[in-house]
């Protein structure tokens, strides 16, 4: 069997790398039940998506493969990341091209990594009908899409396009996410990926070491799941000044503004919001959840 430019990349990872281990993991779970009209609309997203270091964390790389499992396998995937804000809305490659390493100060290793999955032109097609005037670029994904979803699905065998965020703005957010929604009948699954908070710049060295939590980043993390459990989309928008925390826990606010994209994918927006993943990363909260 000829391996994927995926597996190849994937097959020069140490033995003893955690993510190896996880590869190995995902093989053992066997096929995954792809999507049917049957299933319904498939849910929509946020997830907090870290760095390269979340293929170093085994527990967040089980939460987010087995996060993945309990939904049928979409026909297509459709991602907003906080590492792409561009106006007018732009949209990425259609098929395979080099990924965006945006970062710095990690292992080599991770600008070597693939994800190249399949021609993603029909969704593509569908989307210049439902986002009139959409602008096609040749992008590759960023890390803020490919990295969950390497660890979500590692095989690359599902199509994924990446639209930018045109705008911080809660309201236009959520009218974007709405015409989305047709998507998600047709088996898709939309996705906000950004964090729930991300103050990088007032996380000090002890913190980081130790996994010490600052109260900034636990009151926000807590007044935004209490929200969510409430559907309460009025708070939400009006987190920069409602919020505890701000403006430490969004200095600037890019990795949380894709929760408006999510949110208004769904039908009923205030629905509440089934939290999936939670707890915190040197000090952040990595809170994500679902909405059906």
């Amino acid at each position: 069997m000829t391996l994927s430019s995926t597996a190849r990349a994937d097959a020069i990872i140490s033995p003893d790398h955690p993510f190896r281990e996880h590869l190995k993991r995902v093989e053992v779970a066997g096929p995954h039940r792809a999507w049917t009209p049957a299933d319904g609309p498939m849910p929509a997203l946020f997830l907090g998506h870290g760095a390269p270091r979340t293929f170093e964390n085994p527990r967040w790389m089980g939460e987010l493969h087995d996060w993945a499992r309990k939904m049928p396998r979409p026909t297509a995937i459709l991602i907003v990341s906080a590492h792409w804000e561009s106006a007018p809305l732009m949209l990425s490659s259609n098929g395979p091209t080099e990924l965006v390493y945006d970062f710095g100060g990690f292992d080599p290793m991770y600008h070597r990594m693939r994800y190249d999955t399949p021609d993603a032109g029909n969704l593509a097609r569908r989307l210049g009908k439902l986002l009139p005037g959409i602008e096609n670029t040749g992008r590759g994904l960023d890390h803020g899409a490919w990295v969950p979803l390497k660890v979500m699905y590692p095989a690359a065998d599902i199509p994924v396009l990446q639209l930018s965020i045109p705008t911080h703005d809660a309201t236009r957010l959520m009218d974007l996410g709405r015409r989305l929604r047709p998507l998600r009948e047709e088996g898709v699954l939309v996705i906000g990926s950004g964090f729930m908070t991300h103050g990088l710049p007032f996380l000090t060295r002890d913190m980081i070491e130790r996994n010490k939590v600052p109260g900034w980043s636990a009151d926000f993390d807590a007044w935004a799941a209490d929200a969510l459990a409430r559907g309460d989309i009025d708070e939400l928008a009006a987190f920069r000044d409602h919020a505890p925390g701000m403006p430490y826990a969004h200095p600037t606010v890019e990795h949380f503004v894709p929760i408006f994209v999510t949110l208004g994918a769904v039908a009923d927006p205030t629905t509440p919001a089934i939290t999936t993943i939670d707890g915190f990363n040197f000090g952040l909260a990595k809170r994500s959840f679902q909405v059906r």
